[in-house]
């Protein structure tokens, strides 16, 4: 029997619950879903700004509204003087709870004084 064959056929008996979805369907769905894991980006920022004093903290869902995959940029004294991979352990540590709960996570962590130099001008 040709090999494709039978992994056909275990495809073909793998159950696949059509209401068990990973990803939502509509912006509804999403928001109701990342509000009830708890991890949006408001909570992100909230925490940041509790646990690292954070003077600036932009946070972006970069999942389409699921709360699974989150950008942020993070400024806060506590940076100074460490290193780019001590920042992130800064702040993993803090979101620790948050992290393990969704897929994906890039924080970017500057110092004050490194943020009024490569912030955006308006």
């Amino acid at each position: 029997m040709d090999p494709r064959h039978k992994l056909y056929k275990q495809l073909d008996a793998l159950d696949i619950d059509p209401e068990n979805t990973m990803s939502a369907r509509t912006d509804t769905e999403a928001t109701r879903e990342a509000a009830s894991s708890g991890v949006t980006p408001q909570a992100i920022k909230k925490r940041l700004e509790e646990g690292l004093g954070a003077t600036y903290v932009e946070i972006e869902d970069m999942s389409g509204g699921c709360g699974q995959m989150f950008e942020a940029i993070i400024v806060s004294p506590h940076f100074a003087k460490k290193t780019t991979l001590a920042r992130h352990r800064l702040v993993n540590g803090v979101l620790k709870e948050e992290i393990a709960a969704i897929h994906a996570w890039t924080p970017k962590c500057h110092t004050p004084e490194e943020w009024e130099k490569k912030k955006p001008q308006t």
